[in-house]
């Protein structure tokens, strides 16, 4: 079984915001195999699905933490446990400041880049052994870090975002079959 963990804040107050990409490629994922999130557990909302694959069929749980987006390792923490899953069967949905608004990277390891989220799941784990896939959502140097991720998209950058949601939508599939080599070499750069 692989999981699949968007980072985001609950609520919708948020919903729209810069912090929340990771929440919306989910759902946009979602929407496009039918899945529902009609599960809760570990603090957690929970979509069931079945990837038919060349090599067979591959179980996954996407699944959007409901805890603060700093508290997210709780949730991740308690997904592994619950359904018996090493972090290396996880991937890791989220924003990115220092990538252009709209532009995914894939990664299988590393730090945290800054991000509260990341920094939570890997205290939480004591791992850094599971993969990324992030979705540009740019800088501004004239705001305040804080502020900017809870704020909305600027009507200029919309359809971008929604490009790169759709790109990091996409690439979920290489990443439940396995397949992260051929997803960076395909989707790194766009």
């Amino acid at each position: 079984m692989k999981l699949i963990v968007g980072l985001g804040n609950p609520g919708k107050a948020y919903q729209e915001t810069r912090h929340n990409v990771g929440f919306r490629v989910l759902d946009v994922f979602a929407k496009a195999h039918r899945l529902v999130f009609s599960e809760k557990k570990a603090k957690a909302e929970i979509a069931r699905g079945c990837w038919r694959a060349t090599s067979g069929k591959i179980d996954f749980l996407l699944a959007k933490p409901q805890t603060f987006m700093n508290l997210s390792g709780q949730s991740v923490q308690a997904l592994l446990a619950i359904y018996d899953l090493s972090s290396t069967e996880i991937t890791l949905v989220f924003d990115d400041l220092d990538l252009d608004c709209g532009r995914i990277r894939l990664r299988e390891k590393g730090g945290s880049g800054g991000h509260r989220g990341v920094t939570s799941v890997i205290e939480r784990l004591g791992s850094q052994e599971f993969n990324r896939l992030k979705v540009g959502i740019g800088r501004d140097p004239l705001r305040d870090t804080s502020d900017y991720v809870l704020s909305p998209f600027r009507q200029d950058e919309k359809d971008q975002i929604k490009a790169g949601i759709d790109k990091a939508a996409a690439a979920l599939p290489f990443f439940i079959e396995g397949r992260l080599v051929e997803a960076m070499n395909r989707f790194h750069g766009s």
